[in-house]
């Protein structure tokens, strides 16, 4: 047993281990409440007690003791303790249940002033329940009828219920009790709709972030102050749509979707199937009236078709420039729980859904029969595809599956007893791989053993799936420091979170990574050499009995020193010379009168001990000896901080405690043997400075201050395009299947790595086409900006079907949704074809401007949808009369 923070038992790594297994494997459950833990305190936690079997390596190593429990890398705002944006599960961070958080506190402890970060299990879906802990609350912002100005910000739970903020409005305005108040949601354009279902959740009634919810108290004489406003502002019911009403600038179509919080992915899908003419022309003549299937177990009682149906007929009035989609947006999350919240989804996973909804609520078949599948056996690839074909039409038979369907051939190979299984099946669209970059750059700080030599920042590119020993290589190539004098290590807060092999490999490295690499001198003669990590801690005044004392500050230092140097002062003078470009000399006479005890702090001595060595007025000797180290020290050097041969004191700055490799904890246990630390490689060392001290020695602009090398001027992704028949074909390509995803073979009766190859059969008339943009793996999610060249029109597709007797397959692009940014993180945009007038639009969520072909093509093109040309011209979308005549008055005009 060891000895917690709290001066308490702390288990061994065993006991841990075995306590905390158990629970980390829960499952949620509503209402309780789960603690975020950053990943890296978790990470170092796991290799200490060896929680992994492949990572038991050191266990219970003092120096991977983790310290307290440190959340400061998912503030935004460290004072504030506000998360940071977009941080993903398991990547940034980890959760835990009450009990698993409150064992790891009382062995660990946290950071001091640091508040556990709790959360609530919020309950999602209708009919099928998802559990999900709710990260990011959902801020609203709150004020009162008769003040609007006096904006008030909240934060909520989904799970809170109308009346739970209903409550705390009166509390914050100050309303009685017995007075009767109502709430308004008050949305863009100063529209307000009546939230009037107190029993309802935040998340039922299709609150977002940073709503505006108003409340109304009744007047004396039982009437109602937003009685006397115009219907239009204050009468809109709960289920419709809030619009922007502009007759003289819309047109039927050409119609933006307000962004209700992060929606722009949502928005984005819409305006792709909105401006799909057969899907819409279905809907516009309300043609799914007849068809809706309310009894499908698989659909959504019909409520999705209606809901999209209604969205539809508000785009397509001709009567608005942009509408509100929050009642559609309510639907989605009902059924779909991932997409219930207010954070950025994908465009693309929308659409599945939502194209999968619309089939199954629109399923002509109301009793689906149960096939047997069959396998080729031999037949004739015509006579399976018809079968397969038809199969699938006596299950599945809606507008989706005439409009959006195909049929894959897919042929697997067994690589022992070369049996073939060759089958069809249908696709909504078509998901394509992009060739894969085979190099990155990264962004990493050299630090320099020299003595003034400022730390410099490269820019090397490396391979993708390389070494650490790669990015040496690459970083020596530029810096002319030899690859092997040099350590990676990854910082964060202060200290080394990691240090790299040589054979380690690069995806362990991710972005966001600070990783920096210092030069380690070796020795001439080949002694061998021990390589020490140095912290930088200053000393606080203890706040309570668990803290420290010692927060750690500046820039880590990774020091190599021979084995039979490793003497306090020798160590001291490496260390001097590495910090020399940054550290103040003494200016002052009383500071020169200063110095500081040296030696090695166990951790029970109280710290060194400040003499002064008190030079007389009228000692001459006192006053050359202060000259000449004032002169000395002002050229930059560290000789007579150093002390010479035969001196009774060495004036030394600092000097060193051995510590855990969280620099938290000392430890004592080091022997000095004729003059010779006993120190391993790798061990932890730091210096406790005071605020003062640590003032008066260092510049801290300095410390922090690093050269630019040229190599940053360089890009850092090379602009690489491919066409889109590339994409294809590395789709139809033959590749062997996994290790972890193999296929078992009917002859051998067991699994096999068997090859596999993907063939189009026959196409939809809609052919959607996804860009497989983003990939991800244990260590590295990225997103791919490759250029995909694509068609606008004469897409041909014939030489990709592999049906003999299949007619020319010629398409045209009908709509692009697009993605800026990077992974998780970004924006969603729309271009669209308006079949009407056929003229090109760009949809950013509630502006809409007109577009050029020549600007669709960009890095930015995510899902792609084409429209198959027909022998007969297609018809257009029948619209409303009033439509028509919107269209006839504002042809050509651009809508914003």
């Amino acid at each position: 047993m060891a000895a917690d923070l709290d001066g308490g038992p702390r288990p061994d790594v065993g006991a841990q281990r075995a306590e905390l297994g158990p629970l980390l494997g829960i499952a949620l459950r509503p209402g309780e409440s789960w603690y975020l833990i950053d990943s890296r305190w978790f990470k170092q936690w796991k290799k200490y007690v060896g929680f992994d079997s492949w990572d038991m390596y050191n266990v219970g190593e003092p120096n991977l003791f983790p310290g307290p429990i440190d959340n400061s890398g998912l503030f935004a705002d460290p004072e504030r303790q506000t998360l940071k944006e977009h941080l993903i599960d398991e990547l940034d961070y980890v959760l835990v249940p009450t009990e698993a958080w409150n064992k790891l506190v009382n062995w660990y402890g946290c950071v001091e002033g640091q508040q556990p970060i709790v959360r609530k299990v919020v309950e999602y879906g209708l009919f099928v329940k998802h559990c999900k802990v709710e990260v990011y609350l959902l801020e609203l912002k709150l004020c009162e009828n008769s003040d609007p100005t006096n904006v008030l910000t909240c934060h909520f739970s989904k799970a809170d219920t109308i009346a739970t903020i209903e409550k705390e409005m009166r509390q914050l305005f100050n309303i009685l009790s017995e007075k009767e108040t109502r709430l308004w949601s008050r949305y863009m354009s100063n529209a307000y709709e009546q939230v009037s279902n107190l029993d309802s959740t935040v998340q039922d009634a299709g609150l977002y972030h940073g709503q505006v919810l108003l409340i109304e108290v009744k007047n004396e004489d039982g009437t109602w102050p937003r009685q006397s406003l115009p219907a239009k502002v204050s009468g809109f019911s709960y289920n419709s749509y809030s619009c922007r009403e502009s007759p003289s600038q819309s047109q039927p179509g050409i119609c933006g979707l307000s962004n209700l919080g992060n929606t722009c992915f949502m928005n984005s899908a819409l305006q792709c199937l909105s401006n799909t003419p057969p899907l819409t022309e279905y809907f516009l003549e309300d043609k799914y009236e007849a068809e809706i299937n309310h009894d499908n177990p698989l659909g959504m009682r019909g409520e999705i078709a209606e809901a999209y149906a209604e969205l539809i007929k508000q785009m397509w009035s001709g009567r608005h420039s942009h509408v509100a989609p929050r009642m559609f947006k309510t639907q989605v999350g009902r059924f779909a729980p991932q997409f219930s919240g207010y954070q950025q989804q994908d465009s693309q996973e929308l659409l599945a859904f939502l194209l999968d909804g619309l089939h199954e609520d629109l399923n002509r078949v109301k009793k689906k029969p149960y096939l047997e599948l069959k396998d080729a056996n031999g037949r004739p690839d015509s006579v399976v595809a018809k079968e397969a074909w038809e199969n699938h039409r006596l299950r599945n038979d809606s507008i989706i599956v005439d409009i959006f369907h195909g049929l894959f051939k897919s042929t697997l190979v067994c690589p022992k007893c070369s049996k073939v299984s060759v089958t069809f099946d249908p696709f909504c669209y078509l998901t394509l791989p992009l060739p894969l970059k085979k190099d990155r750059s990264m962004d990493v700080v050299l630090v320099f053993a020299g003595l003034h030599h400022r730390p410099t920042q490269y820019r090397v590119v490396v391979p993708m799936m390389g070494a650490v020993s790669d990015l040496c290589e690459a970083l020596s190539k530029l810096s002319k420091i030899p690859a092997e004098n040099m350590v990676v290590t990854d910082v964060y807060n202060h200290r080394f979170h990691k240090i790299f092999q040589m054979d380690e490999g690069l995806s362990h490295i991710m972005p966001k990574d600070n990783i920096f690499v210092y030069e380690v001198c070796k020795s001439s003669d080949g002694a061998e050499c021990i390589t020490l990590s140095v912290y930088f801690r200053e000393k606080r005044i203890r706040q309570s009995s668990t803290s420290s004392g010692t927060v750690l500050c500046g820039q880590p230092l990774l020091i190599s020193v021979p084995k039979h140097k490793l003497t306090l002062d020798h160590l001291y003078k490496v260390v001097l010379e590495q910090i020399g470009h940054y550290i103040k000399f003494p200016l002052t006479k009383e500071y020169s009168s200063v110095c500081l005890d040296s030696g090695i702090c166990n951790g029970s001595s109280g710290g060194c001990e400040v003499e002064e060595m008190e030079h007389q007025d009228g000692d001459e000797e006192g006053r050359e000896k202060a000259s000449e180290t004032d002169s000395c020290q002002s050229e930059g050097c560290a000789h007579d901080l150093l002390g010479k041969e035969g001196q009774h004191h060495k004036k030394h700055l600092f000097t060193f405690s051995l510590v855990n490799s969280y620099g938290t904890s000392e430890i004592n246990s080091i022997t000095t043997e004729g003059k010779l630390l006993k120190l391993n490689s790798y061990a932890t060392l730091a210096i406790d400075l005071d605020p003062d001290t640590r003032k008066l020695l260092f510049d801290e602009q300095e410390s922090q201050a690093f050269e630019k090398d040229a190599s940053m001027l360089q890009s850092q992704k090379k602009k690489t395009t491919v066409a889109l028949k590339d994409c294809i074909e590395l789709f139809t390509t033959m590749e062997t299947l996994g290790e972890h995803d193999p296929w078992y073979c009917p002859n051998c009766k067991k699994h096999q790595q068997a090859t596999k190859k993907f063939d189009l059969w026959s196409l939809p008339r809609i052919l959607v086409v996804h860009l497989k943009r983003f990939s991800y793996n244990r260590y590295w999610r990225d997103k791919l900006d490759t250029v995909v060249e694509f068609p606008i029109r004469d897409l041909s597709m014939s030489e990709f079907v592999c049906d003999p007797t299949a007619d020319p397959y010629v398409y045209d692009l009908i709509a692009v949704s697009n993605h800026y940014g990077a992974m998780g993180v970004g924006h969603y945009t729309a271009y669209a074809k308006n079949k009407v007038n056929g003229k090109w639009y760009y949809f950013d969520d509630s502006s809409v401007s007109m577009a050029s072909e020549d600007q669709i093509v960009t890095k930015a093109a995510y899902v792609l949808f084409y429209q198959r040309r027909d022998s007969k011209k297609h018809v257009a979308p029948s619209l409303p009369a009033e439509s028509k005549l919107a269209l006839e008055e504002c042809d050509g005009m651009d809508t914003n």
